[in-house]
């Protein structure tokens, strides 16, 4: 696998609504804005396009808005992709780097569907926005007036994160796969009835360590799938994205099959170390 170096600046990203970039400006004011990018995937990408073969970084990554306990700002992440590999392999794949860094002996492969289900009764494929908000209140999730979620995906995620997660056995490594098709970010769909994203995560120690896809191959998707994350941002009121179109044209000349994972390094620190926050194990925080 070879080691790669890509750009901290970016003229446009992959668009999420619930990841907001830090804007800058390069040159002079009247230049067109910077992102410094919260991830290395997009010129990760266009790398792969260009015919790389498996690639790995790590990587600085910055993100608006993001401190506490698990975040900074400015974070480091280990991404890597390998064409041809499958994303249930690339599970096994980022197990198996556990071991050798956390000493875990085994892990467990849920479905985003059975863990919900086994945990809070209710099926997320389903479930409307006023159960998920439900499910939410009743555990003492509140938020003031004007700061709700948005939408039904919304409540999803905060469900996920504040009903779910922290009933899972913190010692027990856990992968959670195949999400709603609605929370795909830009992973492949499957032809299930319902279709699910072909994405996991990895949940241990209580938080969340990785994101992985079995990459979205189609460009027009892409492109739509941007465009409706820009109008949940609206929904939200963020200001919108630019999309990063290099990405988008270089998927389209042909992105070859893969899958790839994002790692947040410093929570695989904190884990090694025993560490209570992020900011013990950072040298400079934010």
């Amino acid at each position: 696998m070879l080691e790669v170096e890509t750009p901290l600046l970016g003229r446009g990203l992959v668009v999420d609504a619930h990841i907001d970039p830090i804007v800058c400006t390069v040159g002079s004011v009247d230049e067109a804005q910077r992102y410094l990018l919260p991830s290395p995937e997009a010129p990760m990408k266009r790398l792969l396009a260009a015919g790389s073969g498996p690639i790995f970084q790590i990587a600085k990554a910055f993100r608006q808005g993001e401190t506490g306990r698990l975040h900074q700002p400015e974070f480091t992440m280990l991404e890597w992709y390998r064409p041809g590999l499958d994303y249930r392999e690339l599970m096994d794949e980022v197990g198996t780097l556990m071991q050798a860094l956390l000493g875990i002996e085994t892990w467990v492969k849920r479905t985003h569907t059975s863990i919900f289900q086994d945990i809070l009764g209710v099926d997320p494929q389903t479930a409307t926005a006023n159960e998920l908000a439900d499910i939410a209140r009743i555990a003492g999730v509140t938020f003031s007036a004007d700061a709700g979620p948005a939408d039904r995906d919304a409540w999803l995620d905060v469900v996920f994160a504040t009903c779910v997660e922290p009933r899972l056995d913190p010692t027990v490594p856990t992968f959670i796969h195949d999400f709603p098709a609605s929370q795909a970010a830009l992973a492949t769909l499957s032809g299930e009835d319902p279709p699910v994203a072909q994405r996991f995560e990895l949940i241990y120690g209580g938080m969340e360590l990785c994101n992985g896809y079995r990459e979205l191959l189609d460009a027009p998707a892409h492109a739509q799938r941007f465009d409706a994350e820009n109008a949940r941002r609206e929904a939200m009121h963020k200001p919108r994205i630019t999309p990063d179109a290099a990405l988008i044209a270089a998927i389209d000349h042909g992105l070859p099959p893969c899958a790839g994972v994002a790692v947040g390094f410093d929570r695989v620190v904190m884990l090694a170390c025993g560490a209570a926050t992020i900011d013990d194990v950072v040298a400079f925080s934010a």
